[in-house]
Formats: C-alpha cells, sequence, structure tokens
C-alpha cells in the first residue's frame, strides 16, 4: 500500500470549454465524474458535437480497472450531453440529483439505454463507491440542484466544486451550502479542483435575480413577439421568463424538441411552476396577436441546425422573423463560438428582428464564480493542493495565479490538459505522463470516423473545392480518345472560365501524350494542382479518373 497513490486523469474539460468529464482512480478502482459533450468550433465542418476521448478508460477496464459508478453534479449539456456514447462502452451505476436524473432520463432514453440503473441522490447524500466515500453538497449555479463533491479517498479529503457561483438571491431560493464547505475545512482539504471559467474576471458574478429587472423593461417595451433563447438546461431562465409573461399576459410556446422534453421534466419534478394555460402550441402561438406571445427557443451559440440559427437563416418550418419582433438572447457566447453568434444576431437583424444581448441589457448573467468567489472558496477550504478544473489553459493559468496570490506554493498547484495524469498522496503532488487522447467528433450516427484527415479535407474542400477530370484513352495506343471532361464545384463557375477549363485540358493532353512510366492518374493530378495554383493561387481537390477504352481512338 506505501507506493499507492491517489491518481486523478481528466478526459474533458481542462484546456477547453465543454465536454466535462473526469476519472478519479486508486488501487484499480475507479469513479468517474460528468460526461458532457462540446460544441463545435466554426472551423469543424459538419461536426454535430464533440465527445470525451475515453478510450483509455475502456482499454484500462479491459485490463482490470472496476468502475464503480459516474456521478454527474449537474444538468448542462457540458456535463449530461455524452452519457448515451459512455454508457455504450462503460456499463456503470450512473448517480445524480433528482433535476439532474431527469434530464438524464431523457438522454438515456434517446440513446436506447433507458432501462441503465440510475440512483437519485440529494444534495447533503452521501455515495459510497469502492474506496471512495463521496459527500454531496448544493451550489449555485445557472440550473437548480446542482452540486460539487467532497470526495474522500484513502489520501485525503479531495473537493471538486463542479460549476459553481455564490449566489446570495438564487432564483429558487437555495444559497450554497456553506456550512458544508466549512465543515471540510475543519477536517482538512488535501486538494481542490476548482471552476476556473471566469478567473480571468474580477470581481462578483451577479445574482440570477438582477435578469428579472431586465426582462421586466424588456417585457413591458415590446409590441410584438418576443422570442427568448438559452439553453435547453437553463431551468432557472425559463422559470423567469415564464413569470414575466404571466405579469404581461402572454402565452408562451416552446420550439425545440430538447427544451420541450426538459420542461416536462422539470415541471413534473416540481423545478418549473407553470400554470397549466401558460403553454400554448407553437401553431397556437402563429394564430395570436404578436403582442401576446412569448416563444422559447434554443441556438445562443449559433448552431445552424438549433431553432434560432434556422429562424435566422429562413430555414425553419414553422416559424420565421417578423418586423416587430424582439429577440432575447440569453447566454454568452462559449469561446470559440463568437463568431458564429454575432453571425447569427445579424442575419435575425437583417430580417427586422430587434435583437437584444449583454450587454446591451442584463439578460443573461454567467453561472461561473469571478475572481472574488474563487477566492472566497480557497480561503474557505485552504486546500494543500490546488488544481484548477473547467477552462481554457488561459483560465487556468490565470485561476493558478490567484491561488498563489493567496499563499497556495506553486509546486503544490497542477495546471494541466486534457489526458495529463495527477498523483496525489497525503504530502506530495506529482504530474504524470499524457496518456493517448483527442477530439472525438460525432457526425450525424458516426462517432469517432470523423479524425483529423476528414476535417482537413473538408476544409480544402470548403476554401477551395475540387474539380474532377475524366479522362477516356484508347487501350492500344495510349492515346487520348476525346477531350477530357472536367467537373468543378466550388471552384470555379465552368461557364465563366472557359479560359482555365481550356488550359487544364491542354494539361492533361500534355501529360498523357508524354507519360512513360508510373501513375497516369497521380501525374495527372500533380500537373493540374501546379498549373492550377500558378494560375488561381488556389489549390482545389483533383479527382483524376482514367478509363481504358478498345476500338474508338480517332
Amino acid at each position: 500500500m506505501s507506493d499507492s497513490k491517489l491518481r486523478i486523469l481528466p478526459l474533458g474539460g481542462l484546456g477547453e470549454v465543454g465536454k466535462n468529464m473526469m476519472l478519479f482512480e486508486y488501487d484499480n478502482e475507479g469513479l468517474i465524474v460528468d460526461a458532457g459533450i462540446m460544441f463545435p468550433e466554426n472551423d469543424m465542418l459538419g461536426i454535430d458535437y464533440i465527445i470525451p476521448d475515453f478510450q483509455y478508460v475502456v482499454d484500462q477496464m479491459a485490463a482490470g480497472l472496476t468502475v464503480h459508478g459516474i456521478v454527474i453534479t449537474h444538468g448542462h449539456e457540458d456535463h449530461i450531453g455524452a452519457i448515451g456514447h459512455v454508457l455504450d462502452y462503460i456499463t456503470v451505476p450512473v448517480y445524480a440529483t433528482p433535476l439532474t436524473a431527469g434530464l438524464l432520463e431523457v438522454k438515456l432514453r434517446q440513446a436506447k439505454h433507458g432501462n441503465h440503473p440510475l440512483h437519485i441522490v440529494n444534495a447533503g447524500d452521501v455515495i459510497e463507491l469502492g474506496p471512495f466515500r463521496v459527500e454531496t453538497f448544493h451550489v449555485c449555479h445557472s440550473i437548480p440542484d446542482g452540486i460539487g463533491l467532497g470526495i474522500n479517498t484513502p489520501e485525503g479529503l479531495v473537493v471538486h466544486s463542479s460549476d459553481f457561483k455564490f449566489d446570495h438571491t438564487p432564483v429558487d431560493g437555495w444559497p450554497p451550502d456553506f456550512a458544508k464547505l466549512a465543515e471540510f475545512a475543519q477536517r482538512g482539504v488535501l486538494a481542490l479542483l476548482a471552476d476556473s471559467t471566469n478567473a480571468d474576471r474580477e470581481g462578483w458574478t451577479p445574482s440570477e435575480t438582477v435578469i428579472d429587472k431586465a426582462f421586466d423593461e424588456v417585457f413591458s417595451q415590446a409590441q410584438g413577439r418576443i422570442i427568448v433563447a438559452t439553453f435547453a438546461s437553463l431551468i432557472s431562465r425559463i422559470q423567469q421568463v415564464a413569470t414575466a409573461a404571466q405579469r404581461y399576459g402572454r402565452k408562451m410556446a416552446i420550439a425545440g424538441y430538447s427544451m420541450s422534453e426538459y420542461i416536462k421534466v422539470a415541471t413534473r419534478l416540481g423545478y418549473l411552476k407553470l400554470p397549466p394555460d401558460l403553454i400554448v402550441p407553437v401553431e397556437q402561438a402563429n394564430k395570436m396577436a404578436p403582442g401576446k406571445v412569448v416563444i422559447m427557443a434554443t441556438g445562443t451559440q449559433g448552431e445552424p441546425s438549433a431553432v434560432l440559427g434556422r429562424l435566422a437563416w429562413g430555414r425553419h418550418r414553422q416559424l420565421e422573423i417578423m418586423a416587430g419582433d424582439t429577440v432575447i438572447m440569453s447566454a454568452h457566447p462559449i469561446p470559440g463560438n463568437e463568431e458564429l453568434v454575432h453571425r447569427t444576431v445579424n442575419k435575425l437583424i437583417q430580417r427586422g428582428a430587434q435583437v437584444i444581448y449583454d450587454p446591451i441589457a442584463q439578460v443573461h448573467v454567467s453561472g461561473h464564480a469571478r475572481r472574488d468567489e474563487l477566492k472566497l472558496l480557497i480561503n474557505l477550504l485552504r486546500p494543500k493542493f490546488f488544481i484548477p478544473v473547467h477552462g481554457e489553459l488561459r483560465h487556468l493559468t490565470q485561476h493558478s495565479l490567484l491561488a498563489q496570490e493567496l499563499g497556495i506554493p506553486a509546486e503544490n498547484i497542477a495546471v494541466v490538459e486534457n489526458g495529463t495524469e495527477i498523483f496525489l498522496t497525503a504530502d506530495k503532488l506529482i504530474v504524470g505522463e499524457r496518456v493517448p487522447g483527442g477530439y472525438v467528433f460525432v457526425d450525424g450516427k458516426g462517432v469517432g470516423d470523423v479524425g483529423p484527415i476528414v476535417m482537413h479535407d473538408r476544409e480544402i474542400l470548403a476554401r477551395d473545392g475540387f474539380l474532377t477530370v475524366l479522362v477516356l484513352i484508347d487501350a492500344e495506343t495510349g492515346e487520348l480518345c476525346e477531350t477530357p471532361e472536367i467537373i468543378s464545384r466550388g471552384f470555379v463557375f465552368l461557364r465563366d472560365a472557359a479560359e482555365i477549363i481550356e488550359m487544364a485540358q491542354a494539361v492533361v493532353a500534355n501529360v498523357v501524350a508524354e507519360h512513360k512510366a508510373g501513375n497516369l492518374t497521380t501525374a495527372i493530378q500533380d500537373a493540374l494542382s501546379k498549373t492550377l495554383y500558378n494560375e488561381t493561387k488556389r489549390r482545389p481537390m483533383i479527382f483524376a479518373f482514367v478509363r481504358e477504352v478498345y476500338g474508338i481512338a480517332g
């Protein structure tokens, strides 16, 4: 036992915003925290979302690792979205609070894991998982029923903050469990893993209740329809919209399957309190006076397939933007999504909508702690070791510097990215090797079948298009049977590029005439690539198809 160490392996969420997942391991027994997705960046063409690369865990389980369970901290997509994919390979019990479990049930049904063991725990409950005794405690975030974790290990107590902020006036009236944090401090905290998303922002994150005033101003002034876009799982925000709708005599319609399902779950469990006559179908909302309608929608990250994206581009089956509409963007862009979000806002404005977003009005506040709250958490717990989590490398670094300002030595802090092992003993922190891993792209029904090479090809096709050449060769003489046929998409418009096409045909004819040995297809592609780049400074993908035929030369 003297050689035993607590091993912490981040599988997602460190060095990025999203797809949070972490493995805790001791003596070949493990515990997983969260299983989320990440939205694709704007250069990840065709990708629906990204999940953690947990193949290493699967391999370790095949070699003898026992994973006792997955504990989910709250119901946002970046913490639950990959659960179906994970359970395809890691069949272990899942633990979550009532609301989070309700949202997970939707995910599990969609992933055909509807009968998977799902254990409901309440904040304050203790979960025994092998060598880990997990104490749950309530945290405030932008969704109700979030928990942080006090993980008792043979080496000491590790506190995982999850996503949090210190909101003294939360919408649901349930403040953070400061008493539990103080109790942890009395016992002694070996290590703190703390949310770093806002580690570069000074001050204190505003309370969710400030949004009520902003909503009230918008609802009191809007003459036409109000369309509120937010995350499907942002239950507290949906409640705030519903309250404002009631106050101003509007009915609420839900656009989007995921949001509709989540609202049903949250209402059934009592986390949403909606009058039975408040919600109307989208079809009915379309027939009502614009000033009597508010529509809830997804798509705040500019996702083209989400409701707001389809509205912006005029592709929604049931709804379209009308002059006089007011669109409220009740979310901040996730880092990397800014361009998509701004493009969506601009398209909505072009279609006649007034678009309101922070900082125009405080219609959204972050669910993550800023620097003053992060300082308070560290000072409350006084951990021996510190590991910033949940953020890009710049966030993790700023959080590390903040911890050093509060007296934690630099050698007791680990700033790492996904896949980097961290070993903890009662008196030592060691940063280990980085295990193999990377992005796992989900594209339609394909999971992991789109890799860097395919993404590179998509970038080339999107940037420069492609050109296909069909070449018929006389099998006996080796001569061209006819002028090569050229097809182009995304490179040049053939009707307006006769000179380039004639040049390409001449190049092909020349290559065929001079070809002596080697692969003719490759020779044609190489010659065309050089010529077209010299003429256009573009590099389209080039596909040459050479077919030998008999008896038609001349």
